[in-house]
């Protein structure tokens, strides 16, 4: 990897401090090399849960005692579900996925292969597919992470016209902490977004966006106006 992405480092786009997956991250320069591991992680992490705080709900499945979870939804090991979290009305959770504290899976969204940190919020009718979400990301309704090429082709990062191949034909989005993201917006494979951006809605959105911009429509790219 380049110094061109040193915007992209793990340490660069999300608190650690704020998810049960930091001693994965914290061993990935970058953090979609996290992806590949994050079943593996939790089949180890689960059996070693307070079970005072959680409760194994079944092979692989460990959800905190605390959580809310419909009696609709779907869940699929390995999974865990952090401490106040609220899985709504019919989500489908196929495996592979970390739920943070005090984070919402919403009606009809569907989550595979994930790291959701603290407090995000991926409410309505959303896809999140091998995606690492950062804290109190948000996504809007109806907006997704798209995690194939169409050709099929292994995903390259795209910065600033500089290429760098990430050697994973599965890679959805990273979104740094506190990004926010429009109603019916397509993260298109292997876009990373930066600390604290916004995303309008109806957006289509492909590589490497900076912290502290709006993506308005069109992909113009601004940088956000510091507020007193």
């Amino acid at each position: 990897m380049d110094h061109q992405l040193e915007s992209v480092r793990t340490e660069s786009l999300l608190d650690l401090s704020q998810t049960l997956a930091a001693p994965l991250l914290e061993t990935c320069e970058y953090p979609w090399l996290a992806l590949a591991a994050i079943q593996s992680f939790i089949l180890q992490l689960g059996p070693e849960l307070p079970p005072d705080e959680y409760e194994q709900a079944g092979d692989g499945i460990w959800i905190a005692r605390s959580a809310r979870v419909a009696p609709s939804a779907s869940i699929h090991g390995p999974v865990i579900i952090g401490a106040e979290a609220e899985i709504r009305h019919c989500a489908f959770i196929r495996g592979s996925a970390i739920v943070g504290c005090n984070a919402v899976v919403g009606n009809s969204t569907e989550l595979k292969n994930v790291v959701l940190f603290n407090r995000v919020q991926v409410p309505h009718f959303n896809y999140v597919g091998d995606s690492v979400l950062g804290f109190r990301a948000h996504l809007g309704a109806g907006a997704i992470t798209s995690n194939v090429k169409s050709d099929h082709t292994l995903v390259r990062l795209n910065i600033d016209g500089y290429r760098a191949d990430t050697g994973l034909k599965k890679f959805g989005a990273v979104l740094g902490d506190l990004v926010e993201v429009g109603c019916n917006s397509v993260l298109n494979p292997g876009t990373v977004i930066g600390r604290r951006t916004s995303v309008y809605p109806l957006s289509s959105v492909r590589g490497v966006i900076p912290a502290d911009c709006i993506v308005k429509s069109g992909h113009e790219i601004v940088v956000r106006e510091a507020r007193g």
